[in-house]
């Protein structure tokens, strides 16, 4: 009898001990977890720039005008509108999307860039479902990959996609 009286305080022994080493080891992972996911949150999340608040940094309302006018006739020089694009959607094929969209380029507009941008985009709009799109998070993202393709078919020459209309039907 006293031989299993060892063993059952053997046994409570190893299992406080492999419950201690388990906890330990939870906690240390969380640790790690917790300062790698801060790590990663400061590394992706936008960088704020902070205003400045000094008088001499503040333009005169007469200046902001001129550079709202310059900026704006800027921009016109800069933008191309595209012919707008219909095509069905893959999924239901019944539906139709039209979409009219600008393009902003960095210097002055390439008609040839233009035609190969429309071109994907309407190959790019033929796999898109209603699901993807639905929603105005589904539109964002729609948006946004419509923004990385200009980019990457334009190799860096367009800034910026702007939709003039977006009709589903």
């Amino acid at each position: 009898m006293a031989d299993t009286d060892d063993d059952d305080d053997g046994e409570k022994g190893k299992s406080k001990k492999g419950l201690i080493v388990t906890i330990a080891i939870v906690a240390v992972l969380s640790l790690a977890a917790a300062g790698g996911g801060w790590m990663l949150g400061d590394i992706l999340a936008p960088q704020v720039a902070e205003p400045e608040e000094t008088a001499a940094a503040a333009p005169h309302a007469g200046d902001e005008e001129k550079k709202g006018e310059n900026d704006e006739n800027k921009l016109r020089e800069n933008l191309l509108p595209l012919e707008p694009i219909t095509t069905n959607l893959s999924y239901p094929s019944e539906n139709w999307i039209r979409i009219e969209v600008s393009l902003v380029f960095e210097g002055e507009p390439d008609n040839e860039i233009g035609d190969a941008i429309q071109q994907d985009i309407l190959a790019y709009l033929r796999t898109v479902s209603l699901q993807q799109i639905e929603g105005p998070r589904g539109f964002q993202y729609l948006r946004e990959d419509l923004g990385e393709r200009v980019r990457l078919r334009s190799k860096g020459r367009v800034n910026d996609i702007l939709l003039r209309t977006f009709v589903i039907e």
